[in-house]
C-alpha cells in the first residue's frame, strides 16, 4: 500500500512525491489541526485532512474495509490510543497520505539563541513528592505486591503566547533523526485551539510488514554525557547493570511470552544490546515473528508492557493509579498507523508532550525494581523530559 513518496514506511519502493522525495520538505508541511506525522528509521509519513474521525479502536478492521471498498482516500488509520486501554483512542482516516524515506540527518539542528517564548512551570508532583511515591513504591515491592512498576511526573508549562508546534516537531526531529517522530491530533475543548500529542519515542512496541512483525522492548537507561569518554563508559555502566539488566528481563519476558501466543518462528536474542537517543542510553532487545494479525491487533496485545505498566499488571495498574497525582492520558500508550492489508508500525508514546494554544504538559518516568534509589529515579525523569525541552 502506497500514496505519494519515495518510499513506503516499510521500506516499499513508491512514485516520488515532487522532484525529490525530500522528507525535510515534507515535514516542513505540516500543520497543527490539519494532520498527522510519524517518522522513523524506515520513512516518513505525513497524513492530511480526515475522511473519518473516530474514537474505538475495535472498529479499525471494519473501517479500513469500508474505504477500502468505497475508494475514499488512502485505506490508511493514523492515530493515538491511550495508556488506559478502555479510554478512547484519537483515530482518523485521513484524505491524503505522503510518504517518504527516513528523515535521517535532513533536518538541521535549529540555531540556539534569539526572542523565544517565556515560560512559566509548575512540575506535578514536585521533586519530593515524587521521590516520595518512589520510596511507597519500594515500600510496596519489599512487602511483596510489586515487582517493577514505572511511575511517572510531568512539567505544565505555560507560556507568554501561542507554543509553535511545528517549530518543536522540527526541534524533536533534527535531535532525534534515529527516534520515532510523531505530531498527531488530539479532541479539542469547544471551540478551542489544535491540541496536539508531539514527541520522539526511541521504543518500537511492534512493526508489521507482509506479516514480518518486530517488536524492540526497551528498559533500563542512563542520561548520555557531554564528554566522549564519559559518555561511552556510561553506556557500558549500564550494559552491565544487575539492576537495569533485570528490569529489562521483565519487560522482555512479558512482550515475548505475550508474542508466542500470536506469532511463529519467534526469535528472542538471550542479551540485551544498546541504543542511544539524543539524550538517554536505553537498553534494547529486538525480538521477530511471523503472525497474521494486523500491526494494530498485535500491539494492542502487547499494551501496556512492563515498559510503561508493570508486574504484577493488575498491582502495577493499581499503583499508578494510587500514586500518580494525573491522568497519564495518550503518555505511555501508542502512536502509530496500520492499513488495510494489517500492515503497520506502532511505537510507545514516550518522550511526548500534550500541546495547545499557549500551554504543554510534558510527561517523563521511571522503571522501578527493589534496587532503584528514589533521587536517581528523579535524576533519570529530569534527563528524559530535555528530550522535549529542547525543542522548545
Amino acid at each position: 500500500m502506497t500514496s505519494e513518496g519515495a518510499v513506503d514506511l516499510l521500506g516499499v519502493p513508491a512514485p516520488a512525491a515532487g522532484p525529490s522525495g525530500d522528507p525535510a520538505a515534507l515535514l516542513a508541511r505540516w500543520r497543527p489541526g490539519r494532520g498527522a506525522w510519524f517518522s522513523g528509521p524506515r520513512g516518513s509519513l505525513l497524513a492530511q485532512g480526515a475522511v473519518r474521525r473516530f474514537d474505538d479502536p475495535d472498529d479499525v478492521g471494519r473501517v479500513l474495509a469500508q474505504e477500502s471498498a468505497r475508494g475514499r482516500g488512502p485505506a490508511v488509520v493514523v492515530g493515538t490510543l491511550p495508556f488506559d486501554p478502555a479510554a478512547k483512542a484519537a483515530l482518523v482516516v485521513p484524505r491524503r497520505v505522503m510518504w517518504s524515506p527516513a528523515l535521517g540527518r535532513s533536518v538541521p539542528v535549529p540555531a540556539v539563541g534569539g526572542p523565544g517564548p517565556r515560560w512559566g512551570s509548575r512540575p506535578v508532583p514536585e521533586p519530593a513528592g515524587y521521590e516520595a511515591m518512589v520510596a511507597e513504591a519500594l515500600r510496596r515491592m519489599a512487602a511483596g505486591e510489586l515487582e517493577k512498576v514505572v511511575l511517572a511526573r510531568v512539567l505544565d508549562l505555560r507560556a507568554d503566547g501561542p507554543v509553535d508546534q511545528a517549530a518543536m516537531l522540527t526541534g524533536l526531529a533534527a535531535r532525534d533523526p534515529s527516534g520515532y517522530v510523531f505530531a498527531v491530533g488530539l479532541p479539542p475543548a469547544a471551540d478551542g485551539p489544535p491540541r496536539t500529542l508531539l514527541g520522539a519515542s526511541p521504543e518500537l512496541l511492534i512493526s508489521r510488514r507482509a506479516g514480518e512483525v518486530v517488536a524492540n522492548p526497551l528498559a533500563g537507561s542512563a542520561p548520555r554525557r557531554s564528554d566522549p569518554a564519559d559518555d561511552e563508559a556510561t553506556g557500558a555502566a549500564l550494559l552491565a547493570s544487575a539492576k537495569d539488566r533485570h528490569e529489562h528481563a521483565l519487560v522482555v519476558t512479558d512482550v515475548s511470552s505475550s508474542l508466542a501466543n500470536v506469532c511463529d518462528d519467534l526469535d528472542v536474542p538471550a542479551e540485551p544490546s544498546l541504543i542511544r537517543t539524543d539524550a538517554m542510553w536505553h537498553l534494547s532487545t529486538r525480538i521477530r515473528g511471523r503472525s497474521s494479525l494486523s500491526a494494530l491487533d498485535l500491539a494492542r496485545a502487547l499494551h501496556p508492557t512492563p515498559a510503561v505498566g508493570g508486574v504484577p499488571r493488575a498491582a502495577a495498574s493499581r499503583a499508578i493509579t494510587e500514586l500518580e497525582p494525573f491522568d497519564r492520558g495518550f503518555y505511555t500508550g501508542m502512536v502509530g498507523w496500520t492499513d488495510a492489508s494489517g500492515d503497520g508500525e506502532w511505537v510507545v508514546a514516550l518522550r511526548c508532550g500534550e500541546v495547545c494554544g499557549a500551554s504543554a504538559r510534558l510527561y517523563a518516568g521511571a522503571g522501578l525494581v527493589p534496587a532503584s534509589v528514589p533521587s536517581a529515579e528523579l535524576a533519570e525523569t529530569t534527563a528524559k523530559l530535555e528530550t522535549m525541552l529542547a525543542s522548545m
